[in-house]
């Protein structure tokens, strides 16, 4: 089946080319039901996209609608004005507006004055898992469950200076398949795919631009994480960068809804520390971690769609 794409207009920071801001996502659905009462939300991490979750969208979609989310400034989502404002809190207040939206959607469709008749789970990514927790420690939310694809409350460095290294960089490239090629060499920590999976990957990545192809993301999203790479090792630095920390871990403790956590085993940005960790506080997450695959999991393997898809539908 093929997703519907839906754009909803939000509040907050300004777009970059417009005067009223879009967030896109695609929406699907197998069930069979017009307003299904079960509703997974996917958030892809910090440089990518929607379509990252296709293959486990089209596992989910004949028991639930899957609502995959392009996060501002990558994808069909418009660009800031402000790219400072490429941060969490814009992102979790833009998918708090969409959960109301469906909710309503819902409510509206089928006659129900139950805030909550609406099941929502939630699947993030990386920076797709930080904004859940965001809004998973929110009560009022009223997330079911959470799945958080190797993230969790602690960032390892190593890892931010990777992602450092490549993002907001946007050569263009003359074929999809070069393009494709250049994002493995950055990308080889997901784990082994056939070239067919790495190139569905790829395609949603990119756009076409004058001479070839070039990435489908506003290079912009890269300022706010370029200021804290640069402020380095300060003493400031280490202390905000604890303050942090300990913010993550009060947001996570606060967490109720039932919760898998999925772990790259040679993952350079969630250590098996951090997830043992997790499993012992908060919401006692449930650990589950792949043999050769580091950050992050892209869910396109069998065991990979096979444990969410388990956690996601059973009673």
């Amino acid at each position: 089946m093929e997703p519907v794409l839906h754009h909803l207009v939000v509040p907050g920071p300004r777009a970059k080319h417009s005067d009223e801001r879009r967030v896109a996502w695609w929406e699907w659905n197998a069930t069979g039901q017009a307003h299904p009462a079960h509703v997974v939300v996917c958030v892809h991490g910090l440089s990518r996209q929607s379509r990252d979750f296709d293959v486990l969208a089209q596992a989910l979609a004949p028991y639930a609608c899957v609502v995959s989310v392009d996060v501002a400034g990558r994808g069909q989502s418009d660009w800031l004005a402000d790219p400072m404002a490429y941060q969490v809190p814009t992102y979790a207040t833009d998918l708090a507006v969409i959960l109301a939206h469906l909710r309503q959607r819902h409510a509206m469709a089928t006659g129900t004055a139950e805030p909550y008749a609406l099941r929502v789970d939630w699947v993030g990514t990386s920076m797709g898992g930080l904004i859940g927790m965001a809004l998973a420690s929110q009560p009022a939310v009223g997330l079911r469950r959470l799945v958080l694809n190797d993230v969790g409350p602690v960032i390892e460095p190593q890892s931010l200076q990777r992602i450092g290294s490549y993002i907001g960089v946007q050569p263009v490239y003359p074929t999809e398949q070069a393009a494709a090629d250049a994002l493995w060499a950055i990308s080889s920590s997901f784990g082994p795919h056939t070239p067919q999976e790495w190139l569905a990957l790829s395609r949603p990545m990119l756009r076409p631009v004058q001479g070839g192809w070039t990435l489908h993301y506003d290079p912009d999203i890269a300022v706010p994480f370029r200021v804290m790479l640069s402020q380095g090792l300060t003493e400031a630095a280490r202390e905000a960068a604890h303050a942090g920390e300990q913010m993550l871990w009060h947001m996570y403790d606060a967490i109720q809804a039932p919760t898998l956590l999925l772990r790259g085993r040679e993952s350079d940005l969630l250590s098996h520390d951090t997830a043992v960790a997790m499993t012992q506080r908060g919401p006692r997450a449930k650990l589950v971690e792949f043999d050769g695959v580091g950050h992050a999991p892209t869910l396109v393997a069998a065991d990979q769609v096979d444990t969410v898809k388990r956690f996601l539908l059973e009673p």
